[in-house]
């Protein structure tokens, strides 16, 4: 009973540590989109360098992932978890005391590589702590999708508050104590130890990962300016193409490939990061408008922004912690789907929203899309980690998340450009329309038994996949 007792407060502890870095990964995601205005006024930034602001955290965010992943698992995840608490406090500094836009967006690219080391590390921590109990894996990853989404639906809140009282500077300074708090745990050596230092690191693998996402994310936000070039899409998908299939090449031939092509075959695995594009690319996209709807169409205050937000917290939370009892029960499907179509049903219900709306018209929409996210993540990273050998726990959550934040990176850029060339309400209800659609297609998605989900419906995602796993790396 006293072991029973002891490893349970090992789990706790190791989900608390976990939880304040992928809060403040997430905090940072939506904490900055009500400070956009004030940013723009103070520093003259067109919508063009907002859009970078917010795409600046993320593409480095994602495009560093599946690197950060490969690196976890090579020197360990509680060495890469502090790293990455201390390069985010320091790039949060750097945001804070920006003299320009340009610095800024810099500082934000530098935010985006401490997060990447935080989230593949966290997970990973995660999954050595809870071993083969696939119960408890279930609850603790629940909790900790809880501290994010958490983080997520506060971001706005806590930004109108602190853009109010202190300026929009306060919403970068914010992130520095809890980082340190989450040092001081992870320094405690309570949290599992796990490393590989013979897995041979993947130079090439990495730097043509990196170089096929900044072409895709890149391009798209570029090509949605009012003053880019037409070619520069087309170059920009070329290039991504191109390094897409290089790096299918290379890592095929690898030794030691920072990602085995193999882990796109795993039952779930590949079902799981689709869903997880989809996801991410619909709920950033909307907040990213939403706010600019509700400051420059609705003329709310930054702080009534952010607490129209509020009705995101409590749903996010109630959520999240039935997600994990619902894994528990019935398994990660069910809630994947259910929480696919719950999130298409509030999508549909903005896509309904005008000029003239109040918040009453405003609130079922807000209620049912975090409610329904909140429902599916938790069962999709659950369904990521038990697909693979916890070896590779680092490298398989660092994928699902590289592909979850160029989903939101490419929210932003799609629908800022929308944004940008019609006005802001016809650009929330085609925003809102299409993600519901998409929504639906995610849930398709889930329903499959297959990774590709074969015998439900047959996406060109999965021809793609069978392609780059027909002669993967065993």
């Amino acid at each position: 009973m006293e072991a029973m007792n002891a490893s349970t407060r090992a789990l706790a502890f190791t989900v608390a540590t976990t939880s304040l870095g992928f809060a403040v990964v997430q905090l940072d995601v939506t904490i900055v989109n009500v400070a956009l205005p004030r940013i723009a006024d103070e520093l003259g930034a067109s919508l063009a360098w907002l859009q970078w602001v917010v795409d600046a955290y993320t593409l480095s965010f994602a495009v560093l992932l599946l690197s950060a992943g490969a690196l976890c698992d090579r020197i360990g995840a509680r060495r890469a978890y502090a790293a990455g608490l201390a390069a985010f406090a320091l790039a949060s500094a750097l945001c804070a005391f920006a003299p320009d836009v340009r610095w800024l967006v810099t500082a934000r690219a530098l935010q985006g590589v401490g997060a990447a080391l935080l989230l593949p590390s966290s997970l990973a921590l995660l999954n050595a702590a809870c071993g083969d109990n696939g119960k408890a894996r279930a609850r603790a990853v629940a909790f900790w999708t809880a501290a994010g989404g958490v983080s997520i639906a506060a971001g706005p809140i806590a930004g109108g508050i602190l853009l109010t009282a202190f300026g929009w500077r306060s919403v970068f300074l914010v992130n520095i104590p809890i980082c340190a708090a989450a040092i001081a745990f992870v320094m405690r050596q309570r949290v599992p130890i796990s490393r590989h230092p013979a897995r041979a690191f993947d130079i090439r693998g990495q730097l043509l990962a990196i170089v096929s996402l900044i072409a895709l994310v890149g391009s798209i936000i570029e090509a949605s300016s009012q003053h880019a070039r037409p070619p520069i899409f087309v170059i920009g998908a070329a290039i991504t193409l191109l390094g897409a299939i290089a790096f299918r090449i290379v890592e095929a031939r690898a030794e030691a490939p920072m990602f085995p092509l193999t882990l796109l075959a795993r039952p779930g695995f590949a079902r799981a990061v689709l869903f997880g594009v989809a996801a991410n690319l619909t709920y950033y996209g909307i907040v990213f408008v939403l706010c600019l709807y509700l400051q420059q169409v609705r003329h709310y205050s930054a702080l009534d922004t952010g607490l129209a937000y509020l009705p995101l917290t409590a749903t996010f939370i109630v959520s999240n912690i039935a997600s994990g009892a619902l894994v528990s029960r019935s398994g990660t499907r069910t809630p994947m789907v259910a929480g696919a179509l719950i999130g298409a049903a509030g999508f549909v219900l903005i896509a309904r929203l005008d000029a003239t709306s109040s918040f009453i018209q405003m609130l079922p929409g807000f209620t049912l899309v975090p409610f329904g996210m909140g429902l599916a993540v938790p069962a999709m990273t659950a369904t990521v980690l038990a697909s693979v050998d916890r070896s590779f726990a680092g490298t398989a959550s660092g994928a699902l998340n590289a592909a979850r934040q160029v989903g939101g990176a490419l929210g932003v850029a799609a629908f800022g450009a929308l944004a940008s060339h019609m006005n802001l309400v016809t650009a929330l209800q085609a925003a809102a329309a299409s993600s519901a659609a998409l929504m639906v297609v995610a849930a398709l998605i889930a329903w499959g038994n297959q990774p590709t989900v074969r015998g439900f419906i047959r996406l060109p995602g999965a021809r793609a996949i069978a392609f780059v796993t027909r002669r993967g790396n065993p």
